[in-house]
């Protein structure tokens, strides 16, 4: 939390996150309850979480390849921001998935129906980079 990436944007990373993730379980409660966005408060959704996934990966390349260290609590970001964001876009694709061309339905079929092979894949990427990044760390333990 000393490192120049610790405040990317000019304000502490916490503050960003603590912002977003209220928004979001705004948003979240919001859809639990009912209420149907139309279509600009949904496309400025999907900026919102699309920044927030960038910013993550941004954040895992700086964690892994600059700083050299895994931050817990980052972590748990990482792992709140990619189901956020994927989610997210299939949610908002499903529209697509009746009225745009074929080839858009077939694809976002196989995304929703498959959507927990593509979140899985990525969290096991992300898994093997650090594995790949710390192992002359992790070697140490056995």
């Amino acid at each position: 939390m000393i490192t120049p990436q610790a405040e990317a944007l000019g304000v502490p990373n916490p503050v960003i996150g603590i912002a977003g993730f209220s928004a979001v379980a705004v948003v979240g409660a919001a859809i639990l309850a009912g209420t149907w966005f139309r279509t600009w408060f949904r496309v400025g959704t999907q900026v919102g979480v699309t920044f927030a996934v960038v910013f993550v990966h941004w954040l895992i390349y700086q964690s892994l390849y600059v700083i050299g260290a895994l931050c817990p609590y980052c972590m748990v970001v990482w792992a709140v921001t990619i189901p956020l964001f994927w989610y997210t876009t299939l949610t908002n694709l499903q529209p697509l998935r009746h009225t745009g061309p074929g080839w858009a339905q077939r694809l976002i079929g196989t995304l929703t129906s498959y959507h927990g092979v593509v979140l899985t894949g990525w969290f096991l990427l992300i898994l093997a980079l650090i594995t790949h990044r710390f192992w002359d760390y992790w070697i140490t333990l056995v």
